[in-house]
């Protein structure tokens, strides 16, 4: 498969600028593989996929306010700082992509607050647009950490044109988010309510949580046509054991397994067994999957809709089938279905 096999015209107005007004009321379309069906649903319809002993796997990391706006000394130009990941939390270093970067250099100061009580030291540059910063910061490590989240915005995607609000802090954020470390929301969860996750309960469905915290490589684009020559960003990866023994009990008694967005799947993918049994896990992960890829662990997803030459498109594409994807992204076009973080979802059995 080549990168040319992954492009296709989306149309500006079905990227969704905004979540649904009830999370399990978004769109669902459920794609059988088997049968080389597409039907169209609500997304609360899911549990009728579902039963009693199945599994879903969800990523339960937590989105932190990881935009942070600061003013260059001297110059006093405002500067975009995103926080990408903590490199040493005694030093207080931290990998960042700063916007724009041409006027951000090695021992420049960057000032945040309306008060300047938080300073940053560039000390390296590392990509075009990366940095590493220092933060000086009078005060315990937790005084700091929670000036960084009350001068952090939610890390909205850039292609949604609008103001943060209040209510992105809570929507691009899962309800069952827990472990804090991801820049951007793994967004299939997003469509589960309290309610729904309730009713799955009920009827026996388990939920096996891992943990993948999601950083920008994820979104990276593709820029090689040859497929096997992208390189992904390492992202932070746990599966523990009781997780394990949730999913290959399924696996044992061929119950349905779930993997609820591409994230899980990327976890779950990055550690199995000969068996194809899910192994224990704790580290990092640079996994890319693209057709073709033999998945070991998930016999059916929830995702979103991607955007064209993404690598979340081509894990779609390795699970779907190609030609099925195609014809289902060519529908969810035609059928007005919403794009991206905040967009609709897709089940494939």
């Amino acid at each position: 498969m080549k990168l040319s096999h992954f492009q296709f015209h989306l149309p500006k107005e079905l990227l969704a600028e905004y979540p649904a007004e009830n999370r399990d009321e978004s769109r669902l379309m459920v794609i059988d593989r088997k049968k080389q069906t597409i039907e169209h649903k609500m997304f609360k319809d899911v549990i009728d996929y579902f039963d009693e002993g199945d599994v879903m796997i969800l990523n339960n990391t937590k989105v932190f306010p990881a935009r942070l706006y600061g003013n260059k000394e001297k110059t006093g130009a405002r500067i975009e700082v995103f926080l990408l990941r903590e490199l040493n939390a005694e030093q207080r270093l931290w990998d960042v992509l700063v916007d724009p970067a041409r006027k951000i250099r090695i021992g420049n100061k960057l000032y945040f607050g309306d008060d300047d009580s938080l300073v940053a030291e560039v000390i390296d540059n590392t990509t075009s647009r990366g940095r590493t910063l220092r933060f000086l910061y009078d005060g315990s490590y937790d005084e700091f950490r929670n000036k960084l989240t009350e001068l952090g915005e939610t890390p909205i995607p850039k292609y949604i044109n609008r103001e943060v609000t209040p209510e992105d802090a809570e929507r691009y954020q899962t309800i069952y988010a827990k472990e804090e470390g991801a820049v951007a929301a793994p967004t299939a969860g997003l469509h589960f309510s309290k309610h729904l996750l309730k009713r799955l309960e009920i009827k026996g469905v388990k939920f096996a949580e891992v943990t993948l915290h999601v950083g920008l490589g994820t979104f990276n684009p593709v820029e090689v046509e040859d497929l096997s020559k992208h390189k992904m960003d390492s992202e932070e990866l746990k599966i523990t054991p009781e997780a394990c023994e949730i999913v290959n009990a399924a696996k044992m008694t061929r119950n349905r397994v779930c993997a609820v967005g591409t994230t899980s799947m990327r976890a779950i993918e990055s550690s199995v067994s000969s068996q194809k049994t899910l192994n224990p896990y704790d580290g990092w992960t640079n996994k890319f999957i693209f057709p073709p890829h033999d998945f070991s662990v998930a016999t059916c997803m929830i995702t979103n809709f991607h955007t064209p030459k993404s690598t979340l498109l081509m894990m779609i594409s390795a699970f779907c089938g190609h030609d099925l994807m195609r014809r289902a992204y060519d529908e969810a076009i035609k059928e007005g279905y919403k794009f991206y973080s905040y967009g609709d979802a897709m089940l494939i059995i």
